[in-house]
């Protein structure tokens, strides 16, 4: 299959068309079953056509962010491992055991984590409670 780029002689419109070969096309012409589906007219000449260029760069660049978001992904995890280990786990209760830490001075061997609303923190935020927002990518593996 070949993809010209056609004009009519005629009214001068472009369009695309598809031919099972060069040779096809020369046919079609020659018996004159070629046509404008604008003025109908039989005037269709090809018109200068771009050819379609394989880019590898583009594949190179698809690699290499492919490459940084694995090492993105791999620092995420090491942080949650550490969260883990070093955090108490509090589910959704965070913006409630964050108030009974700052405002009870309730006493914790280790620091919290869990989650919380996009409105619970900036109210935390606006009553001084210090949170951080990290990125959390769920183990997807069994």
């Amino acid at each position: 299959m070949i993809k010209y780029r056609l004009i009519c002689e005629n009214c001068k419109i472009s369009f695309d068309s598809w031919f099972a070969s060069s040779l096809e096309f020369e046919k079609l012409k020659a018996k004159s079953f070629l046509n404008c589906h604008h003025c109908n007219s039989n005037k269709i000449e090809k018109t200068l056509m771009a050819p379609k260029l394989i880019n590898r760069t583009k594949d190179k660049i698809t690699d290499e962010k492919k490459r940084k978001y694995k090492e993105i992904d791999k620092k995420i995890k090491e942080y949650q491992k550490f969260i883990k280990n070093n955090f108490d786990y509090v589910g959704k209760n965070f913006a409630y055991e964050a108030r009974s830490i700052h405002y009870n001075k309730k006493k914790t061997k280790k620091g919290i984590y869990g989650s919380a609303s996009n409105e619970e923190l900036k109210e935390l935020s606006e009553e001084g409670i210090e949170a951080e927002i990290i990125p959390w990518i769920e183990d997807k593996s069994n």
